[in-house]
């Protein structure tokens, strides 16, 4: 599960390396025109649409991303296989047609199923068609139906499978949303350990894309909490000291604990991969500081170290907790950066921001610490520290990929004994039916650097950074 949990972080960075500079152009805009978003100066608005664009449009990003990125040979067809996938998901479980299929007015429709275009579902959508792909890449149809066969079978076959998840989502998706909003408004009459208890959600949630569903209890006037309307004085009610506890907590963390945990997986990244994972952290965290932008970062690692997002989502809830007692409140309108942080000062309902300079350069200190001593002792995979970052600097005896590949094919058994062909940046990852017929004496007689068996089934051959080369001539012996 971890490997696998591990291969979709890694099928993830290609989605997420589009994100950091759409959401500094979005940041820019609004700290531009905070009040009217655009309406008021049209720079401001170039800005925002074209950041913004991106940052709204993740879940697709990350269906196409993840179809093609767990693809057994990172095909184009699986990636419009996940945009199929999508568009399907999305429209079977929108409020209109939820409406038309049962039956009812759209007012009465589950709020639930305005909420569908997250970024679970999207990861949903990109593992399904992935799955279809690996499956029935090489389906041979009769000669009537040949012109479906292989590759162009995948988006028809995607097309069922999504069917039935999304018919599955319909009765599964409004129990989980409703859940998470009776449970919203238990925790709300626990004060400060409540606002801890959100904080911890809100992050845990992310990955699933649910933390709407929890922040619409708190932020808006789903149980008459309406956070941040009554902050800003656009609703009535707001109390000065409470008023604003559900929002102040994210900025130490946004502004200083994931910038700073930035800083520690970039000084724990292998060498000679520091410059790769830089301009990714390094822009991540600049989005994460101005305007609240998490994601790009926290995607980042959520999948490659689970556990290390967990520490995470459990830090946040230390710091909504601790803000929540102490006599310091600001908010937000788009998210808790830098931007909103000098715009509360302005705020009705602002009590000392200045305040949460000095917890948040606390909780950077916080930050940093705990994620370099825990990637460090625990051996995190965090960008730049995959198992395959000290092999960069193998080379190959020779550069015939064709003679290598034959070689391989042979020491693990024959096409016959291969089930999953995949690579990664320097390692051939092979899964096989009987690790008995595997020679690694004959493997290393292709002059590769070594052989690693982690399991019965898995068969690693570290190749170098020409790996893809030599991956491709594999796949093709093994057709």
């Amino acid at each position: 599960m971890m490997r696998y949990l591990q291969r979709l972080g890694k099928s993830l960075m290609l989605p997420v390396a589009c994100l950091p500079v759409a959401a500094i152009l979005q940041g820019f805009g609004y700290w531009i025109d905070p009040t009217g978003w655009g309406a008021n100066n049209v720079i401001a608005a170039f800005l925002l649409k074209g950041g913004g664009c991106l940052i709204d449009q993740m879940p697709i990003l990350f269906a196409i991303g993840v179809a093609v990125g767990m693809s057994d040979d990172n095909d184009g067809t699986a990636g419009l296989a996940g945009l199929v996938s999508w568009i399907i998901t999305t429209t079977l479980l929108s409020t209109g047609v939820v409406a038309m299929l049962t039956k009812a007015a759209v007012e009465d429709v589950n709020p639930a199923f305005g909420k569908t275009q997250t970024q679970f579902i999207g990861i949903l959508c990109g593992l399904i068609a992935a799955a279809c792909y690996n499956k029935f890449k090489n389906t041979k149809l009769p000669d009537a139906f040949s012109f479906f066969s292989g590759k162009r079978c995948v988006a028809i076959v995607t097309a069922g499978a999504s069917l039935v998840s999304s018919l599955v989502l319909f009765f599964v998706w409004p129990i989980v949303y409703t859940a998470l909003i009776t449970f919203g408004e238990f925790i709300m009459n626990l004060g400060a350990v409540g606002a801890g208890i959100y904080g911890f959600f809100n992050r845990l949630l992310i990955p699933f894309g649910l933390h709407h569903a929890l922040n619409s209890v708190f932020w808006f006037d789903v149980a008459g909490i309406n956070d941040i309307a009554k902050f800003w004085g656009n609703a009535e009610g707001g109390v000065m000291g409470v008023t604003g506890m559900y929002q102040a907590g994210f900025f130490p963390v946004m502004m200083f604990g994931l910038p700073a945990a930035a800083l520690a997986m970039y000084h724990t990244a292998k060498e000679s991969k520091k410059k790769v994972v830089a301009g990714l952290l390094f822009s991540a965290a600049i989005a994460s500081f101005l305007n609240g932008v998490t994601e790009p970062l926290e995607f980042s690692f959520m999948f490659l170290a689970p556990a290390l997002y967990l520490v995470h989502a459990l830090l946040t809830g230390v710091s909504c907790a601790v803000v929540a007692l102490l006599p310091t409140r600001a908010g937000f309108n788009f998210s808790a950066g830098l931007i909103d942080w000098i715009l509360s000062f302005k705020a009705p309902f602002a009590q000392k921001p200045w305040m949460l300079l000095l917890i948040g350069l606390a909780f950077g200190v916080i930050y940093y610490l705990i994620f370099r001593v825990v990637i460090v002792k625990f051996n995190m995979k965090t960008p730049g520290r995959e198992d395959d970052m000290d092999e960069t600097k193998v080379t190959l005896a020779n550069d015939d990929f064709t003679a290598i590949a034959k070689i391989v094919l042979q020491g693990v058994g024959g096409k016959g004994n291969v089930t999953s062909i995949d690579n990664c940046i320097t390692r051939l990852r092979l899964e096989i039916k009987d690790y008995t017929q595997v020679d690694e004496k004959v493997i290393k007689s292709a002059g590769v650097a070594g052989v690693i068996r982690p399991s019965k089934t898995s068969v690693q051959v570290i190749i170098g950074t020409k790996v893809q080369f030599v991956a491709d001539e594999f796949k093709k012996l093994c057709k």
